[in-house]
Parts: structure tokens; sequence; C-alpha cells
């Protein structure tokens, strides 16, 4: 069965990660929630969930945690001790044959080292240069899938493939161009790149809060296959 929180790990990886306890402590350098978070790896106690603490403060970050379905005894431990539950995620995965890759002409074409052009679509879209040298640390098959929409940039997302399985981050729209079909065409460029490549699997993660991602990827026949969420310390 797929490890999809390996795939996860492989496709948007972390700085450096440090074993604590039964933690895996990751370091981000500003990349976000994924790649500055701790998991369980093995078994805990409040000793470690402390241990974490110092480690994450070590490397400048706020200690936070990934939660996934196994890790109820961890949640509450983490609950008790006032922590904050935030970004509630699914991942979505499809068989790459079962989606569309006819992209309409001009629309969307993929393409690595990032373009400026996709890198300004980022910027624009709160997709820093933290989060894009998140992409730059992957090390397997990757692209940049830049969407275009009235003869200029409009879209750009990343795709990278580990075991068999292409996962989508940072796919993001201008606002002036959503809801015009842009995205869902950056989606069946990034399935084609992906089957070239030979992968077989096409994943993606969303926050549940982002109805409209979800609705699309949805409609795409994508399936919700697994779910987690994120807890931090609450700083005064």
């Amino acid at each position: 069965m797929t490890d999809f929180f390996a795939v996860i790990d492989a496709t948007w990886p972390a700085a450096s990660t440090r074993r604590v306890g039964g933690f895996v402590i990751r370091e981000g350098l500003g990349g976000g929630s994924r790649v500055s978070c701790a998991s369980l790896e093995g078994a805990f106690d409040q000793a470690d969930i402390a241990a974490a603490e110092a480690a994450h403060r070590a490397l400048g970050q706020q200690p936070k945690f990934m939660l996934r379905p196994e890790d109820t005894a961890l949640d509450a431990a983490l609950e008790a001790r006032c922590y904050e539950l935030f970004d509630p995620v699914v991942i979505y995965t499809v068989p790459i044959a079962q989606l569309p890759q006819d992209v309409p002409p001009v629309t969307a074409f993929a393409h690595w080292p990032p373009l400026a052009i996709a890198r300004e679509v980022w910027d624009e879209t709160s997709i820093g240069p933290e989060r894009q040298a998140v992409m730059a640390r992957a090390t397997g098959p990757k692209a940049v899938v830049l969407g275009r929409k009235q003869d200029r940039a409009a879209g750009a997302g990343f795709v990278a493939i580990h075991e068999g399985v292409a996962m989508v981050h940072a796919l993001s729209v201008l606002p002036s161009f959503r809801r015009h079909g842009l995205a869902r065409a950056m989606m069946a460029e990034a399935t084609r790149w992906a089957a070239e490549q030979g992968a077989e699997t096409l994943a993606l993660v969303v926050t549940r809060a982002n109805a409209p991602a979800n609705a699309l990827y949805r409609a795409l026949g994508m399936a919700e296959t697994c779910s987690y969420h994120y807890r931090r310390e609450v700083t005064a």
C-alpha cells in the first residue's frame, strides 16, 4: 500500500530532518507547515513532546505537530497541553489512467527549471521564495506547470514524482483568472506530464477550507484517500 506521507516528504522536502525521541522534526526555513512540523514515528511520552518543542525552538520554529489518523493518543496529549488545531487537510488520489490529458492549445505546459513568469505568479499568490526553495530541493522527476490565459501567464503549479505517484503542489491561479477552467487545464497538463514520466497515480493535498479546490478535485474524479491536521503551540 502506498505511503502517501512518504510521497509528501519526498516531493515537498524539508531542508533537514532530525530524530528526537519518538518524533521526526523537520526544518522548514519558512516553507510552510508541511516542512516545519514534527511527526510521530514511534512511541512517545511527555518528555518526548518537551524535547520536540525544544528542537523546534532551536531551529527558530513554532512547535508544530502533524496528526495522522493513527495519532489519536498524541492528538489528545497535545490538546491537553492547549495546542490549537489548525488546517485540516485532505489527501486526494486517482489513477492517472482515469484522468483527462487533453490540454487546450497554448493553455498550459510543463517545464523545469521554473521560468521567471511562473515565479511571478507564485509571488503574486503568496507562494514566495521560501516555498519555491522547497521545490528546488525535490530530487525526483519534477516540473512546473505554467497556465496561460488571455495571452499571459495566469497560473503556476508544481508536480513531482516519488515511487510512481505524481503529487501536485502549489497550484495557484491569479484571482482575476479563476473560475474560467484554467486550473482544470493545468491539472490535465500535470497528468499528461506525469503519464509521460511513467507515474501511475496522481495525488495532491488541500485544506478542507478551500471549497473551490475541493470541488474541482472531486469533479475530476479524485477520491479522498486520507486526511490529517496540525496542532501548534499557542503563543501569548
